[in-house]
């Protein structure tokens, strides 16, 4: 017997006790709850994909001047330097620190860039009235990205560094480190507001479409027969 994808998309099983059951029809703003472990199952947005739309565009630009313009500025002695986030990962490596310099590169500027272009896309390709099918490989390997995204980890150790040689030097902060905090709220905010169930059902219903025409014979405009 071979696995085959359920034509109750509303048939959900609970991700806390695996209990299985069916969604009821949600208003804008309401929630439907497990009625074993009384665990969220799912909320339904109230503005859609707007909202989720504005905080990544948000995003985006904060995260250009975060990765545009000093970090953290140090003077010593009379001399200053300042940095950014990917000349403190190159400085990381020069230093020998290979390993370091790469993680932190990943962590605090391609995974959180990446985050941001998957969710762009997703929210762009999800506002047409037919999806493209590159909206689901995006949505489906999202979670994965944001994993590896950690500017707050990055921030916290930044935050540590600078006490312990705040005795041997003046420390400059930059206007990117407020930049970096204020991402971290932005990409928490866009994530809690996303509906990724509303989504996939958008890009079901293309697909389902794109099928039925198939089956009536029917050709996109410009086909050869």
């Amino acid at each position: 017997m071979y696995n085959e994808p359920l034509l109750d998309p509303s048939l959900v099983g609970c991700p806390h006790c695996d209990l299985m059951q069916r969604l009821p029809a949600l208003a804008p703003g309401e929630s439907a709850r497990c009625p074993r472990c009384d665990k969220e199952l799912w909320r339904r947005q109230t503005r859609g994909l707007e909202r989720p739309l504005a905080l990544t565009s948000a995003a985006a630009l904060v995260y250009v001047l975060a990765n545009a313009i000093p970090m953290l500025g140090l003077t010593v002695v009379g001399r200053e330097a300042f940095t950014t986030v990917f000349g403190g990962a190159a400085h990381l490596w020069v230093q020998g620190w290979e390993s370091v310099g790469v993680l932190v590169l990943i962590t605090a500027v391609v995974a959180p860039g990446l985050q941001i272009g998957f969710m762009l896309g997703i929210l762009i390709g999800a506002r047409r009235k037919r999806p493209p099918r590159w909206v689901g490989p995006l949505l489906r390997h999202y979670p994965t990205i944001g994993t590896w995204s950690m500017i707050e980890v990055m921030i916290l150790g930044v935050l540590v560094a600078l006490i312990k040689i705040a005795e041997y030097a003046t420390i400059i902060p930059g206007l990117a480190l407020f930049a970096l905090g204020a991402l971290v709220f932005l990409i928490a905010a866009m994530e809690s507001s996303l509906d990724t169930r509303e989504i996939w059902q958008r890009i079901a219903w293309s697909e389902v479409q794109a099928d039925s025409r198939e089956k009536a014979g029917e050709r996109p405009l410009g086909a050869s027969p």
